[in-house]
């Protein structure tokens, strides 16, 4: 098997994995939001510590003399967003995680399909990237899909619509923040998240979980779903075009909306089934140069042989 057809298959695999998580922290929903978010990101960084100083400290420390060799304004600016970036990944964790086990998965799944559109529009008035009419058409559609959704329930459609907001925004700080091993800004960013939610840990203590159900979860969501995941996206994005990894993100959604209707049995209305599916109509309408690029460069390989990009 070639490297992008590895590549391929290690950003299918991120999406799938990620749209499964909705199992683990179901199984400790009984306890609260902000110890589940503690203790996942302290397991996550000491995991990321680990395989950093074993496998990656030659990377570490170029980032770190990089970083330390900007000029005075330029080193200001990029600490700020690293900043930020690690304060808009703590909130949405900490939202998903809430909504998962306080309101219902489908309210969860939505958002990221919500995400690029906010994201687009976000980098338009923003990062002043062009959005054709197309694509501006494509976000009315999604805005149709919310007002429908919101008619029966606003509570379900601003949790999405939350979650969504500080995804968006954290990979808008994203683009703005070149030049940094995608690791290396992790470990930051948990860094970040830590000292985050350190103060309310111990401002709002709690007992200390001794249940054997919740470390094995907290253990399974940290490195099955935080980790492995990073990694195989990671490494599709040195074979693989970053547009192709994109659309593979909306896999998510699909693996989670399943989980919630077959898995975890909940109830599904016709509106929502509208909505969902004007959602999906504006995803496709947004990305469909990008789909029609990628299904001619399939035929294109098919053609001649070529592992499929």
């Amino acid at each position: 098997m070639s490297k992008k057809a590895i590549g391929l298959l290690a950003a299918l695999s991120a999406n799938v994995i990620w749209g499964f998580m909705s199992i683990p922290l179901r199984q400790i929903k009984n306890y609260d939001a902000n110890q589940i978010l503690y203790y996942r990101i302290a397991v996550s960084f000491f995991i990321c510590l680990f395989y950093i100083l074993l496998f990656r400290r030659k990377s570490l420390l170029n980032d770190i003399n990089a970083f330390s060799g900007l000029k005075r304004g330029d080193l200001k600016q990029t600490a700020i967003l690293i900043l930020l970036s690690g304060v808009f990944i703590t909130l949405n964790w900490f939202s998903f995680i809430y909504v998962i086990n306080n309101v219902n998965i489908k309210s969860a799944a939505f958002a990221y399909m919500v995400c690029p559109l906010i994201t687009a529009l976000g980098g338009y008035f923003l990062l002043k990237e062009n959005l054709s009419v197309t694509k501006f058409v494509a976000i009315g559609i999604a805005i149709i899909s919310i007002i429908l959704l919101s008619t029966g329930s606003l509570k379900d459609t601003l949790c999405s619509v939350l979650i969504a907001f500080f995804y968006s925004f954290f990979l808008i700080i994203q683009r703005k923040v070149q030049g940094i091993n995608k690791l290396n800004m992790l470990f930051v960013q948990l860094v970040i998240a830590m000292l985050i939610i350190a103060p309310i840990f111990f401002l709002f203590p709690e007992a200390f979980p001794k249940e054997p159900i919740f470390w094995l979860n907290i253990i399974l969501i940290s490195t099955v779903f935080t980790i492995l995941p990073l990694l195989l996206s990671l490494y599709a994005l040195e074979s693989l075009p970053s547009s192709t990894v994109g659309i593979l993100i909306y896999i998510n959604p699909i693996v989670v909306f399943n989980v919630a209707f077959f898995y975890f049995k909940e109830t599904v209305r016709p509106y929502q089934i509208m909505a969902y599916s004007i959602l999906v109509l504006a995803v496709i309408l947004f990305n469909y140069k990008i789909l029609l690029k990628g299904f001619g460069k399939i035929k294109s390989n098919n053609n001649n042989n070529i592992p499929v990009q």
